[in-house]
């Protein structure tokens, strides 16, 4: 193998396991609005002041996250569902800054900000990312 071949073949076992560990996280977060309903929406209101928020909501939402997260952990329409990742992984980042101002009371929290990085870091390199994608399985990449 060449080092070219060698440094792209690294370069998406990497984005890979990134795209892998953000989809562990996000999916979890996914199934608690549809196995929590009620937990999700009290999160909703905690840390987006959203209330009201019915058990019927929050299990659309988790269906709808759910669509998303199978599209990304596929690599399919890449711009679109990476970046939507990207951004409700950074608004969930961002809405958390009340935990931050306490950070030896909530250091969990602080975990967010790697995630915020893996997941910027595979919507800029998404085309790089082809390993185990739909485009790759079927032979277009």
């Amino acid at each position: 193998m060449t080092n070219d071949l060698a440094d792209r073949r690294r370069i998406e076992i990497s984005l890979l396991a990134l795209r892998a560990g953000v989809l562990i996280v996000m999916l979890m977060w996914t199934l608690d609005k549809l196995i929590h309903p009620d937990h999700a929406a009290a999160v909703f209101e905690n840390f987006y002041g959203l209330s009201g928020l019915g058990s019927g909501l929050m299990t659309a939402i988790g269906i709808a996250e759910l669509i998303l997260l199978a599209l990304f952990a596929a690599g399919v329409w890449k711009r679109l569902t990476y970046g939507l990742v990207f951004l409700f992984h950074g608004i969930s980042t961002l809405s958390s800054y009340q935990q931050y101002l306490e950070p030896f009371d909530n250091l969990l929290f602080f975990a967010a900000w790697p995630m915020l990085a893996a997941c910027l870091a595979l919507y800029l390199l998404r085309d790089q990312d082809r390993l185990l994608t739909w485009g790759r399985l079927r032979g277009q990449d």
